[in-house]
């Protein structure tokens, strides 16, 4: 009894099926449940030691510093990896990183210290407070934006220039121009979240003006000093960029030092034992005596609901923190930050006094942060954080990468098997039929996509889903590919006929 062609074309393709499935899809739903809540400090130090080395080479991340707060106290602080791979150089603990966007958190410190000191109302315009510089026109009243809007993502400013990168020897532009450049206005202040690096340069431009001094010197003597983050500082002198690490870039290319024409917003150089400072600081049983405890709370309190995106990882922000409300009912604030090579995140949850800080070199390290934060907040009793999400996420694209890669095997399989029975037709057949013209749409829009995200120097998905994301494209490119065999020996069209009844029946 012999057998036929279409039994071997089964058998090869649930013997593929089965290896995806046990080798992709199973591990996402069998991931380990080990109860972290009920680890002391050495067992969960010890697994997330294993923990992070592991997830490193998962990501091909070259180097992280990490810290944990508990009870307001640093607890264990360590570095991993590389600061500089080309030259082997091991990362450290006292190693600046950039830290991006965490500045807007530290800014919102040094506004915060203004308020108290009586120098500024957060609801009073801002322009009032600007004598040397008069905020451009635009279609909306840009007079009504307040110190507060700023501080909360809601004066309706756009995002601003993304990757505008200088060396400290190179001519940057002044403050002034930079602001007259980069202010825009998307809708009219009060009226909406929109996530704006400008709104907090202003902020720099708005402290220089009221203070009369340098911003990094402000934010040094104010700040930085007081919380004896000594090793931190938003100017990007020589010193700090002899002792940081090269960043990297999702595909491995290293990034030299760098500096931004505007730090407020994403200039902060700092070790991760001065951001755990920064973070335990802002915890309850904190003793700094930078802020009042009123002033600190003030920051807080969720100012913008409506996040868009950011919805997804947070529930509100308040002036330079998100901030989420955990299953267990505590309050969390937290902010994250990305640029050209780096990544860097702090979570704390002030009424529990605890925190973990999270500085990396490298853009492909959102799932590997996200993967700490949920460790991290499981042990603590929290319950797993929203920025865990990004695990969850990761795993259904894994998922969903198996599904069209199963989806592609099989298509290929069945036009081989009709191809060698004569189903199929020579290339370049005249033939058209429904089946053929959607095969058709499908690879232009396909390919369209492809073309597109090649063309593009940086896509969010391949920081959220460094790994995934470069599957996803290999395996749309294989379906394109099957797709485009179809089109050119298309199914004769009784073939056709039959095939669409059978699926109907």
């Amino acid at each position: 009894m012999s057998i036929s062609d279409k039994s071997i074309q089964r058998v090869v393709f649930l013997v593929i099926a089965l290896i995806v499935i046990f080798v992709q899809i199973i591990p996402v739903f069998t991931s380990e449940t080990r109860e972290l809540n009920t680890l002391s400090h050495k067992q969960f130090l010890d697994h997330l030691d294993d923990r992070i080395s592991l997830l490193m080479n998962d990501y091909s991340i070259p180097g992280a510093s990490i810290s944990i707060i508990k009870s307001g106290e640093q607890l264990w602080s360590k570095a991993y990896g590389y600061a500089n791979i080309e030259q082997e150089r091991k990362m450290t603990s006292d190693a600046v990183f950039r830290v991006e966007s965490i500045s807007k958190s530290v800014t919102a410190w040094g506004v915060m210290r203004l308020v108290q000191q009586g120098l500024i109302d957060l609801d009073t315009p801002v322009q009032q407070y600007l004598d040397k510089f008069s905020l451009p026109q635009s279609e909306y009243p840009e007079d009504e934006i307040t110190i507060s809007h700023l501080l909360s993502h809601n004066a309706g400013l756009s995002l601003g220039t993304i990757g505008e990168e200088y060396t400290p020897d190179d001519e940057i532009p002044g403050l002034r121009d930079y602001l007259n450049r980069e202010f825009k206005l998307t809708h009219a202040p009060g009226y909406g979240f929109n996530y704006s690096n400008t709104g907090f340069n202003l902020i720099q431009l708005l402290i220089e003006e009221v203070t009369g001094r340098n911003f990094s010197d402000y934010m040094a003597g104010e700040v930085l000093i007081p919380l004896k983050m000594h090793h931190s500082g938003f100017a990007g002198h020589d010193l700090l960029l002899t002792e940081i690490p090269m960043g990297y870039e999702s595909e491995g290319q290293s990034v030299a030092p760098y500096v931004y024409p505007a730090v407020a917003a994403g200039g902060l150089f700092a070790t991760v034992n001065d951001i755990a400072r920064f973070a335990a600081a802002g915890l309850e049983k904190s003793e700094q005596q930078i802020l009042q405890a009123e002033n600190l709370q003030e920051m807080y309190v969720p100012r913008v609901n409506e996040l868009g995106i950011y919805k997804v990882v947070a529930d509100a922000y308040g002036f330079g923190h998100f901030i989420e409300f955990l299953p267990n009912q505590m309050k969390a604030v937290w902010h994250g930050g990305q640029g050209h090579g780096w990544m860097s995140h702090f979570h704390a949850v002030p009424e529990s006094d605890d925190a973990i800080v999270i500085l990396t070199n490298s853009e492909r390290s959102w799932p590997f942060i996200a993967h700490i934060l949920e460790d991290w907040s499981r042990w603590r009793g929290f319950g797993p954080v929203k920025f865990s999400r990004i695990t969850t996420a990761a795993a259904g694209l894994k998922v969903t990468n198996s599904l069209i890669f199963l989806f592609s095997i099989w298509l290929a399989m069945k036009i081989t098997f009709e191809f060698r029975t004569g189903k199929r037709k020579l290339m370049f057949s005249s033939t058209t039929t429904i089946l053929r013209l959607a095969e058709l749409s499908v690879f232009i829009a396909i390919t369209a996509l492809l073309l597109w995200s090649m063309a593009q120097d940086y896509l969010i998905i391949e920081s959220i889903f460094p790994v995934g994301s470069v599957r996803l494209g290999w395996g749309i490119f294989l379906l394109a590919i099957v797709l485009l065999v179809s089109i050119l020996f298309p199914i004769t069209a009784k073939t056709d006929y039959s095939a669409t009844k059978s699926l109907q029946l």
